[in-house]
């Protein structure tokens, strides 16, 4: 795939200082975010949708075509046609009409996990609460692009999330349904509801909506608001259907990938960036109150104080992935995503508080990503052993581009609107 364009801010926005902050210039930053989408155009499958890229860049096809990947590709290139590349429109269109037709379940509703193992009515695969998240995101950025169908898979993401995952009793997202949307799964997870959080903050901007803003506090307040707060800003992950938490949940799986055991400091860092944002659309909808959402930026500082000092390896730098409830590593490697969101809430923390210390690990972890997960090829290293040689404990190839493409943008961007109806303008 040749390289599309270069990406460039719109010039509607006005433009974010980033030479306060150090680490890399604004011209470094959307130099990357160039890099990052033509690489990640090598996932585009002829058969629909978009596939987990290997080591080298490349169509890893044992992996499939995992919905959350569809969905986060359709976001990433909505981004990049917001910024000025042409050709990733062709690449939306692409994702968009794979989760209209080929990963929606026109018989039961909601979509695939993935086409190739679910999509057989003799497989009566989950739909889960995760992977629909991303398809509201993927329809909220396609919609904001401008891009046909857009607007149509948003509606119909929307209104799954309203007939089958929005629990309002709880204020939170019930986790995984079977096929037929017929019996629930009792679990109940934070991760599938802080990328709904960020899904619902989405949808919420390109809908002028707000309901969806603020059914996201509601999921914040009761995780984090509640949850992380009694844990010393650790983040309680796993809870059951009534919504006690079950602290040793996956004990003997720590690596999971979406589910791991213990504290995962990069969710304590994503939490609080998401924290951020919705602080920001409160503010700017002129209904912030100080007493009911004052404590948004203390969690915010709260989260981000603990998963480094629990997760920061103070020898080889970097973040560990998962710890115990008492902040000792459990699984060491670390993971390129848990450093873009250490980055990006470094970023933000300084620009809403000023304070230098937020500038400080700003520039470190860059200092650290761009040694240890930036080798010249496509896309970033997934994750590193603590003395920065390749690993593939929990992730193997590099099917994600998303954390890093929106941490090339974050410095650039304001705190809300989120990412592409900011860029729309």
């Amino acid at each position: 795939m040749t390289t599309s364009s270069d990406a460039t801010v719109p010039s509607h926005l006005p433009e974010q200082r980033v030479d306060a902050l150090g680490g890399p210039t604004r011209e470094w930053l959307l130099t990357e975010a160039t890099r990052l989408l033509d690489g990640a155009a090598a996932s585009r499958r002829d058969d629909g949708g978009f596939g987990w890229l290997n080591s080298e860049g490349q169509l890893a096809p044992q992996h499939g075509r995992p919905l959350w990947i569809t969905t986060r590709m359709t976001h990433c290139f909505a981004l990049g046609r917001l910024l000025g590349r042409a050709g990733d429109a062709a690449l939306v269109d692409h994702g968009v009409s794979a989760l209209r037709g080929l990963y929606h379940d026109t018989v039961h509703g909601g979509w695939f996990t993935d086409p190739d193992d679910g999509s057989s009515a003799e497989v009566n695969a989950p739909k889960g609460a995760y992977g629909h998240a991303f398809v509201v995101l993927a329809g909220a950025s396609a919609t904001a692009a401008g891009r046909p169908g857009g607007r149509e898979l948003l509606a119909a993401a929307l209104a799954v999330q309203e007939e089958f995952f929005w629990d309002d009793e709880a204020g939170a997202v019930r986790e995984e349904w079977d096929r037929t949307f017929t019996e629930c799964d009792p679990y109940r997870g934070a991760n599938a509801n802080m990328h709904t959080v960020e899904a619902y903050l989405a949808a919420s901007d390109a809908t002028g909506d707000r309901r969806w803003r603020d059914r996201a506090l509601r999921i914040a307040t009761r995780v984090i608001g509640v949850g992380a707060r009694g844990h010393e800003w650790r983040v309680p992950e796993h809870f059951g259907a009534d919504w006690s938490e079950q602290p040793d949940y996956n004990r003997d799986a720590p690596a999971h990938p979406f589910r791991p055991y213990g504290a995962t400091p990069g969710h304590g860092l994503e939490w609080a960036r998401l924290l951020l944002h919705l602080e920001a659309s409160l503010v700017a909808d002129g209904l912030f109150d100080a007493a009911g959402h004052g404590w948004l930026r203390e969690a915010a500082v709260g989260l981000f104080d603990r998963a480094l000092a629990d997760g920061w390896d103070r020898e080889h730098g970097g973040i560990c992935y998962t710890t115990d409830w008492d902040g000792r590593p459990v699984v060491e490697q670390h993971f390129h995503w848990v450093t873009c969101e250490g980055i990006a809430t470094a970023a933000l923390l300084y620009r809403v508080t000023g304070e230098e210390r937020f500038a400080e690990w700003y520039r470190r972890m860059w200092e650290y990503a761009r040694a240890h997960f930036l080798d010249g090829r496509p896309g970033w290293q997934m994750e590193v052993n603590p003395d920065g040689s390749p690993s593939a404990v929990t992730w193997d190839g590099r099917p994600d581009t998303y954390h890093a493409l929106q941490l090339c943008l974050i410095p650039l961007l304001p705190l809300t609107p989120c990412f592409a109806s900011s860029l729309a303008g």
